[in-house]
């Protein structure tokens, strides 16, 4: 029985096989092309019991290739791998065997692979996130520049709602008029990107069975609803409301001994987008829901605003867990008391 393992880059894969007896049987770099990489495994074909691909950014087209040809193909996850420190030279075509071998013995750390027909919208919602971050950075910029040069303190909202003519009266410098009004025309652009990929997006996905109630939370509508199902799929995955939340990035990365803090452990553990929605959810459901203001305000009064939203947003990426796995509404009083 051979295992093989490829490590992917932007214009070549390396290529590896350990065959029966845990030997490298052979090793190849070939350039990203789907029909050559087939036609060099095709030979092994018969005695080949899985590949396993390396989880970077471009592993779409080649594992769902392998897949589509009746590969069983296992998507590995990096974070999570641990390198034996006792080698002294490694390289690509190393590494592709090492994800054999951890496959062929059954310690590989393994990511999941999403299902094909649904990643379209699942990117698209990402690259909603990416213009809301944009335009929150822009609008802080503005802020900041108006504070700095006139001691006023204007919200997000209000910033939005400028128009040019306020602009050119609030600054006496030619080039701060320039620069605010550049600055709330990007504002402006990325706002309407964001409407538009909401109007695309209602259309065509709808809220799963199983996600349905998860707008009960307060603070969770029907984008940040479809954002979390699109990023979780299938929550059996997760066999604990801790793994979960883990995995939304809503859990500390200290590393601790003695009660005394020793260092950070790997923070990119995790769905990053997944943690930014729970993070927006915390921030609206906080003004919503008196129970999450009271919490939020005891973790306040102990510590900062960022580790106190973070609390808030553990809570509720727990509670989501446990509403869409048992299909319950939402409920204030046990989660908050």
């Amino acid at each position: 029985m051979n295992y093989a393992g490829i490590d992917p880059h932007p214009n070549n894969s390396s290529v590896g096989i350990y065959d029966r007896a845990d030997e490298l049987a052979i090793k190849r770099r070939r350039r990203n092309d789907l029909r050559k990489i087939l036609s060099w495994l095709e030979p092994y074909w018969i005695e080949l019991v899985a590949v396993v691909v390396e989880s970077t950014y471009n592993w779409y087209w080649l594992v769902d290739g392998l897949m589509d040809h009746g590969y069983r193909v296992h998507l590995a996850n990096p974070s999570a791998i641990k390198t034996y420190e006792g080698l002294k030279h490694t390289d690509d075509k190393w590494d592709s065997f090492w994800l054999a071998h951890l496959l062929r013995l059954g310690i590989l750390p393994q990511g999941y692979i999403y299902p094909k027909e649904q990643r379209p919208i699942r990117d698209l919602l990402r690259r909603r996130q990416l213009c809301v971050r944009h335009r929150t950075s822009h609008i802080l910029s503005l802020q900041s520049m108006i504070t700095r040069n006139r001691g006023l303190n204007f919200d997000g909202c209000q910033i939005q709602r400028f128009r040019d003519d306020f602009i050119q009266k609030m600054f006496d410098c030619a080039h701060l008029v320039f620069t605010a009004q550049k600055q709330l025309a990007t504002i402006r652009f990325l706002h309407r990107q964001i409407k538009e990929i909401e109007a695309v997006v209602r259309p065509q996905i709808q809220l799963k069975p199983e996600f349905e109630k998860l707008v009960t939370i307060p603070g969770i509508g029907d984008i940040l609803g479809l954002t979390i199902m699109s990023e979780v799929g299938d929550i059996k995955r997760f066999a604990k409301v801790g793994h979960y939340s883990s995995y939304c990035r809503c859990v500390s990365s200290k590393r601790l001994s003695n009660g005394k803090k020793k260092g950070e452990n790997n923070k990119k553990n995790g769905n990053r987008y997944l943690g930014w929605a729970y993070v927006e959810a915390a921030n609206f459901c906080k003004r919503n829901c008196a129970g999450a203001r009271r919490f939020y305000q005891r973790k306040l009064a102990k510590t900062n605003k960022i580790v106190a939203i973070k609390a808030l947003s553990n809570k509720l990426a727990k509670a989501s867990y446990y509403i869409i796995r048992d299909q319950v509404p939402f409920d204030a009083n046990k989660l908050f008391g």
